[in-house]
C-alpha cells in the first residue's frame, strides 16, 4: 500500500463512507425486523471481508435496501431470525457456486444507457427521500429506495407529509450542513491542502453535533434525541459477544430456507452486478471489476455474515459512488470505513447519538445531487434519442418503482432500440430510375421479416431488381422463403430478379 496516498485519498474518502454506511445500516436493520446490530455487521463484514477478495477497487458491500422487504418477509415466514440467518449462509453458499460457474458475465449485458440511468434515479431517490430528514421528518427508514412505502405513503406524498411536522433546527443543521459542502466543492478552495485532507462531511457532521447542542439552549430550535442516529450500546466485550446471533442449523429440512436462499442469491447478484458495473463506468481510471470474483467475495461475506448474525450483503451503489466522489482510488477506502465503523460502535457510541439524521440528510442530499448532475441529462441527450430514451426511461422507473424493477424497465426499453435499429439498418433499399438494389448488411432473421416484405411491396411493375446477400453470413427460413414469394409475385408483375449469394 502506498501510504502517502491512502492518508491523501482513501482515508479521507473512508471517512465519508463511514458517514454514509452508519444510518443506512441502522435504517436498512430497523426496516427489515432484524436487531440493530445485525445491519451493522453487514456493514463491517460487508466493508472488510468483500473488500479484501474483490477485484473491484471502488465499490463497498454492506446491507441493501432493496433487499429490505424479502429479508422483512422471509424473517415471519420462517417464524425466526435465527432460522433466517440460515437461509443467508446457504445464500453465501449460492453466490460461491454461481461465481464458479461463471454467472457474473450477466452483468456484461446491462446497456451503458441503463447503467448512467440507474445512476441519475438513484441520485434523485437520495435528494426525495432525504428532505423528510432534512426537515426533522423521521417516520421512514433511512436507506428506503422503493417509491411505495410501507406506512402507506409514497416518496411524493412523505414530501406533502413532512411539512406538516417541520423542525426548525433541523432545517438549519441541513441548510448548513448542504451549505459547507457545496463550499468544499469550489475549485479554489479544492487546491488548497487543509481542503484536500480534511473531509468535508466530517466536519459538516461536525458542525451539525456542535449546532445541535447549543440548540438545546434555545426551546423552539431544540432537536429532539428521537431525531438523532440510534445506535445500540456494546458497554463491555460481554455487551458485545451478547449482540452476536447464530443460524438455527436444525432447520435445514426446511424448504422455504432453500427457496428464501435462492430468492436471496439472485435479487442480492444481480444488484451486486449492477453496482459493480456503475463503479466502473464511475472509476476515472476506467479499471475492469471481474464479475465472477465478485460474486465468489459476495459469497463468502454473506456465508461469514449469516453466520455471525448479519443481514445479507450485496454492493451497494449508494456507498460505491460516495467512496469515487470522495476521491478513493484503491479498495483500502471499502475496508477502512468498515473498520471505522466497527471501532466506533466500539469506542465512541455516545459521540455517534449526538449526529443529527438532518445533518446525514444534508449531505446525502449532495452525493445525490451528483449522481443526477443536470450534465449529465445533456450528454445523454446529445446521444441521440436511442440512448437518452433508455436513459430517461431507467431515471423515471427506478424513481417510481425500485431499483431492479427499474432496471429491467430500462434494458426492456434499450432492447426495443437495438431491435428498432436492427430493423431499418439490416434490410436497405436504394433505386435509380427503374433499377433497384436491395442489399442485406447483416444477418437477417425471422424479425427482418416484416421489413423485407414491407420494402419489397414498394418495387413498381417492370422494375429490374437486385437482391445483395453478400454481406449476410446468416439468413434464416423465413426470409428465404419471403423471397421466394417475391420471385414469384414478380413474374406475375414482370418484374426481373437477379440474386445476388443467395441460395433458395
Amino acid at each position: 500500500m502506498n501510504f502517502k496516498n491512502y492518508w491523501s485519498t482513501d482515508f479521507p474518502s473512508s471517512v465519508v463512507v463511514f458517514l454514509v454506511a452508519l444510518p443506512l445500516c441502522l435504517g436498512i436493520a430497523l426496516a427489515s425486523g432484524a436487531p440493530l446490530f445485525s445491519g451493522l455487521l453487514a456493514g463491517i463484514i460487508g466493508g472488510i471481508v468483500v473488500g479484501a477478495l474483490s477485484s473491484s477497487p471502488l465499490s463497498v458491500s454492506g446491507p441493501a435496501a432493496g433487499l429490505t422487504s424479502i429479508v422483512a418477509a422471509s424473517i415471519v415466514d420462517l417464524g425466526s431470525f435465527q432460522v433466517f440467518l440460515l437461509a443467508v449462509v446457504l445464500t453465501g453458499i449460492f453466490q460461491i457456486v454461481m461465481g464458479f460457474a461463471k454467472a457474473g458475465s450477466i452483468g456484461h449485458f446491462f446497456p451503458a444507457s441503463v447503467i448512467k440511468g440507474m445512476l441519475a434515479g438513484i441520485g434523485l431517490i437520495l435528494i426525495l427521500k432525504q428532505i423528510p430528514h432534512a426537515v426533522g421528518y423521521d417516520a421512514d427508514f433511512e436507506g428506503d429506495e422503493s417509491f411505495f412505502q410501507r406506512d402507506g405513503q409514497n416518496t411524493l406524498t412523505e414530501l406533502f407529509e413532512a411539512f406538516g411536522f417541520l423542525s426548525p433546527g433541523a432545517i438549519i443543521v441541513a441548510t448548513a450542513s448542504v451549505g459547507l459542502l457545496l463550499l468544499w466543492d469550489i475549485r479554489f478552495l479544492k487546491q488548497k491542502k487543509f481542503f484536500q485532507l480534511i473531509p468535508g462531511p466530517l466536519v459538516a457532521v461536525c458542525l451539525g453535533i456542535l449546532l445541535s447542542a447549543v440548540f438545546k439552549t434555545i426551546p423552539s430550535l431544540t432537536i429532539d434525541q428521537k431525531h438523532m442516529v440510534n445506535i445500540p450500546i456494546l458497554s463491555d466485550a460481554q455487551g458485545l459477544s451478547s449482540s452476536f446471533t447464530f443460524p438455527d442449523f436444525s432447520a435445514w429440512q426446511n424448504p422455504k430456507v432453500y427457496y428464501i436462499a435462492i430468492t436471496l442469491a439472485v435479487v442480492a447478484s444481480l444488484e451486486t452486478l449492477l453496482s459493480v458495473e456503475a463503479c466502473d463506468k464511475l472509476d476515472p481510471y476506467r479499471r475492469i471489476t471481474s464479475l465472477n470474483r465478485e460474486l465468489k467475495a459476495q459469497g463468502v461475506a454473506n456465508f461469514l455474515s449469516g453466520l455471525l448474525g448479519g443481514l445479507p450483503v450485496t454492493s451497494v451503489i449508494v456507498r460505491s459512488s460516495t467512496n469515487i466522489n470522495s476521491g478513493a482510488r484503491s479498495k483500502a477506502s471499502a475496508i477502512s470505513h468498515a473498520v471505522i465503523l466497527l471501532l466506533s460502535i466500539l469506542f465512541i457510541p455516545f459521540i455517534l447519538q449526538m449526529i443529527p439524521l438532518a445533518c446525514l440528510a444534508g449531505i446525502l442530499m449532495v452525493i445525490g445531487y451528483k449522481l443526477t448532475h443536470p450534465s449529465l441529462y445533456k450528454e445523454m441527450y446529445a446521444k441521440g434519442v436511442s440512448q437518452f430514451l433508455p436513459f430517461i426511461t431507467t431515471v423515471l422507473a427506478v424513481v417510481f418503482t425500485n431499483l431492479l424493477q427499474g432496471v429491467f424497465l430500462g434494458i426492456l426499453a434499450a432492447v426495443f432500440f437495438i431491435l428498432r435499429t436492427n430493423f431499418t439498418e439490416a434490410i436497405i433499399l436504394v433505386n435509380q430510375g427503374n433499377n433497384y438494389l436491395l442489399q442485406l448488411t447483416k444477418d437477417v432473421s425471422f424479425l427482418n421479416k416484416a421489413t423485407l416484405r414491407s420494402k419489397l411491396q414498394t418495387i413498381p411493375r417492370n422494375a429490374t431488381v437486385t437482391i445483395d446477400g453478400s454481406q449476410a453470413h446468416f439468413m434464416d427460413a423465413d426470409i428465404k422463403e419471403t423471397i421466394e414469394d417475391f420471385m414469384k409475385e414478380g413474374k406475375a408483375r414482370n418484374i426481373q430478379i437477379d440474386l445476388k449469394r443467395i441460395l433458395i
